[in-house]
């Protein structure tokens, strides 16, 4: 029998809700990966990548798989067996890094913060001066498990002022928040498409510096993975109408990211920052007006995905279980060291909308309601209103 799956509103860590576009793009019909249509699709794909990184990074593609895929595309390229790698940690992906670092046969110096917290600078420039041969920086721009932005500009520099590489993941930043390549003198950074891009899961957009690429051009080693190998892959999405054959790329996939890129495009980054930081600050005035708290300090937190801490109490899996079921709305369990305590609400590219932030509000509210929370109904979405009328 074919699969026909429920109609779910996404406001979890990811994936996001998809633009009907989108979907519509994704249904086109497939031609081949060198089809001289195809060549020119991913010719416009490289130019709006580079717009929403802000970039002008030649070595700029989504390679053909998820965002973990993306961060290992950067560590095996770049990190060669027996190097140094400084990791910071304050979250799920943090420790992703690290076993990226350890497969890649290299050593990975650990500067830990607590989580729900940003990257702390001064442990930072401490590790550097403990480790002044260490190859690259390693850090999450926008934690998908904790909700927290680290300052990925200062970062940046403090590895360039070292002659390291910055290696930056920003799975759940490029396009809900401001990602600026050149702007920070970032060297490897990667991203998915499932979350602010609103498209499909399963392909993770990167992009290369110069200098990344004169690591990779000069590797002592060759790469252990194939697949991921910079060096065969940039024949597939180089320059001019002739390309190497490496993998039979994704077709129907691009049609969907290549769509992706030109609604953000369209609206502008600016304003999809902006619409991203709006609707985060009436989701906020609700869940305050139930007596709700966001745990992540207000400078470092990110508007597309908010980390909520259960009331005392409350059986949080039973919560959300109750908005899957009686809602058909899905937000995120904590991960980690907050398993339990937090829940994770995304309001993420398409999904950032007034619609969706007034059903969470008032679908939270009836949940917590039904538990046995002191709190009365109606406010929480009276209070988001009151931010939505200015």
């Amino acid at each position: 029998m074919s699969f026909h799956p429920p109609q779910r509103t996404l406001m979890g860590p990811g994936p996001s809700d998809v633009n009907p576009r989108i979907l519509s793009a994704l249904g086109q019909p497939t031609i081949g990966h060198l089809d001289p249509s195809f060549i020119q699709l991913m010719d416009e794909i490289k130019d709006l990548l580079q717009y929403v990184f802000q970039t002008k990074n030649e070595l700029t593609l989504p390679v053909s798989a998820p965002g973990s895929a993306g961060m290992e595309t950067c560590f095996v390229n770049l990190i060669e067996a027996g190097e140094t790698v400084i990791v910071c940690q304050n979250g799920v992906f943090g420790g992703r890094m690290k076993e990226n670092v350890t497969r890649c046969g290299a050593h990975a110096v650990m500067v830990e913060d607590e989580w729900s917290k940003a990257v702390d600078l001064e442990k930072v420039t401490a590790a550097i001066k403990a480790n002044p041969n260490a190859k690259a920086l390693a850090f999450v721009h926008a934690e998908t498990s904790t909700g927290v932005q680290s300052d990925a500009a200062a970062l940046c520099a403090l590895a360039r002022a070292a002659n390291m590489l910055s290696i930056v993941d920003t799975v759940t930043g490029l396009a809900g928040i401001n990602v600026d390549v050149d702007g920070w003198g970032a060297d490897a950074v990667y991203s998915g498409t499932q979350k602010c891009l609103s498209c499909i899961p399963g392909i993770s957009p990167v992009t290369f510096s110069s200098r990344a690429i004169d690591v990779i051009t000069n590797r002592k080693t060759p790469v252990q993975s194939w697949f991921l190998d910079l060096n065969l892959v940039m024949g597939y999405w180089g320059k001019g109408a002739k390309r190497a054959y490496h993998h039979t790329a994704p077709v129907n996939s691009l049609y969907a990211l290549h769509e992706s890129l030109t609604i953000v495009k369209e609206e502008g980054l600016q304003a999809s920052w902006d619409r991203h930081l709006h609707n985060h600050l009436a989701l906020r005035a609700g869940l305050e007006a139930m007596g709700l708290s966001l745990i992540v300090d207000e400078a470092d937190r990110l508007p597309q995905l908010n980390l909520v801490g259960v009331p005392e109490g409350i059986d949080e899996a039973q919560v959300r279980a109750q908005l899957l079921e009686q809602f058909d709305l899905e937000i995120g369990a904590g991960l980690g060291a907050l398993a339990g305590k937090v829940w994770r609400i995304g309001l993420m590219g398409y999904g950032s909308n007034s619609t969706n932030v007034r059903l969470c509000l008032s679908a939270l509210e009836t949940c917590l309601i039904s538990q046995g929370h002191g709190i009365k109904g109606g406010d929480a979405v009276a209070a988001a209103n009151r931010v939505y009328a200015g």
